[in-house]
């Protein structure tokens, strides 16, 4: 347990630590915001996005394959129109993954 909050608190710093100009809250980044974070450190921001957007707060799990799809659809998404919202982004890329989830769930 203690492992998970270290892990979350890492990408949270790792996440300031990249774009350290952006004085805005996640919440309200553009895409292009996000776009402009370091390659390396886009999936620990949308961990760390990710656990917020679904409890108001860091959460203690963390869906890392849920997570590896969803890095690049919001990558495509946001290139494909820079000044939306990242989070917007980031809430239908989770929805389309759960939808397929849920599609493959019902064929079994």
């Amino acid at each position: 347990m203690k492992l998970r909050y270290f892990f979350l608190a890492s990408c949270v710093l790792a996440a300031q630590a990249a774009v350290a100009d952006t004085k805005k809250p996640v919440a309200k980044w553009t895409c292009e915001e996000f776009l402009a974070v370091q390659d390396d450190f886009q999936p620990k921001v949308v961990y760390w996005a990710t656990a917020k957007a679904k409890s108001g707060k860091p959460d203690s799990v963390v869906d890392i394959e849920g997570t590896e799809k969803v890095v690049p659809m919001i990558i495509d998404d946001c290139k494909k129109a820079p000044s939306e919202s990242f989070v917007t982004k980031l809430r239908n890329a989770w929805r389309a993954v759960e939808a397929d989830a849920k599609k493959l769930k019902d064929k079994l």
